[in-house]
């Protein structure tokens, strides 16, 4: 499509540098929209932290992300960097939030429309905010998580950079778990199908969860069951060359998944739990398998051999890959510019 001459703001998170150095979906998404439309053609301003890294406009206030900085205090940088946002709104003819529930409070004090980006519902005790604030424009990031009676205009799908995940074209011979280790990402799952297949398991992300990691991942680390801590591209890309498999176990609903894209790219089946956004991120026997238990994903392990690690990459760059997502938002900014241009 022809864009627009117009002025967008990206307002990323700050717990994280945007893209981050490891963990930090929220800011990876941001910084993916962001390089992507400055690709385009777009006039784009990054509002991120100082550290952040972009071909856009960089406007910050707040240095180093409260996550990699613990003398900073969350609260502080939080509304220091979104009323930097909406103070200059005026400079903008679109905001697009990547900042949840609080960037919404705002959104009445300023003529500039903005789009929020729902990036899953951390809490039921938010959703009174998302309830008074109904009416604005949103976008989920899968069609399993969306609230009722919120202004959706769309569901665009997370796009991740394909050229930082080369396609791997032989199989691995062990299983891999990357994510946050904490109870919702069934990282205990992991090590019971492990211990079940008897196959090695090399775990990978931050401990969100001290106490869980202490009772339920540490006792079970041996010389085959590995933690080896948080990674960044190269260390995923070093998993995904050592993976069989990648494991997905999570005990509630996914809300998009970015690691789902990430080793399918690689070419890497992924074995998820049919909850949430994985049944839309995962092809059911084409990249992967849907399972509803550890025995389930132990029983899928037998027939990974079918999987086409070649269509694991195709359906990535088809349904998942930055240009896929930002013109999927090129069409929801256009809408959003059509119905500005008749109030």
């Amino acid at each position: 499509m022809t864009v627009p001459p117009k002025r967008i703001a990206v307002l990323s998170p700050v717990a994280w540098r945007t893209p981050p150095r490891q963990y930090g979906a929220w800011e990876t998404v941001a910084g993916n929209i962001t390089e992507g439309l400055v690709a385009r053609g777009w006039d784009v301003t990054l509002f991120a932290t100082r550290s952040s890294v972009t071909r856009a406009r960089l406007h910050a206030v707040i240095d180093r992300g409260y996550e990699e900085d613990r003398s900073i205090d969350p609260k502080v940088a939080e509304y220091l960097h979104i009323s930097e946002a909406f103070e200059h709104a005026a400079d903008f003819d679109l905001i697009h939030s990547h900042y949840d529930f609080m960037a919404l409070t705002y959104t009445r004090l300023v003529k500039t429309p903005v789009l929020t980006t729902i990036h899953g519902f951390s809490s039921p005790q938010i959703m009174p905010v998302y309830e008074k604030y109904r009416d604005g424009y949103f976008v989920s990031i899968s069609n399993s998580d969306r609230a009722p009676g919120l202004n959706y205009l769309a569901t665009v799908y997370n796009g991740i950079d394909l050229s930082l995940y080369p396609f791997q074209e032989r199989a691995g011979d062990s299983l891999v778990f990357l994510g946050r280790i904490h109870p919702d990402k069934g990282t205990h799952l992991a090590i019971e199908v492990a211990r079940l297949s008897g196959l090695p398991l090399l775990i990978a992300g931050i401990i969100q969860d001290r106490t869980y990691f202490q009772e339920q991942v540490q006792p079970y680390l041996n010389d085959t069951i590995r933690y080896i801590g948080p990674v960044d591209v190269a260390g995923k890309n070093a998993l995904f060359a050592r993976a069989l498999a990648l494991l997905h176990l999570n005990t509630i609903p996914e809300r998009f998944g970015l690691v789902l894209a990430e080793g399918n790219a690689a070419g890497v089946p992924v074995i998820a739990m049919d909850l949430g956004s994985c049944r839309e991120v995962i092809g059911d026997g084409q990249t992967g398998f849907l399972v509803h238990n550890a025995g389930d994903a132990v029983s899928a392990l037998s027939r990974l051999g079918g999987i086409d690690r070649n269509a694991c990459r195709r359906r990535v760059q088809e349904r998942f890959s930055i240009a896929t997502m930002v013109e999927a938002y090129e069409r929801v900014y256009q809408t959003i510019f059509e119905l500005e241009g008749k109030k």
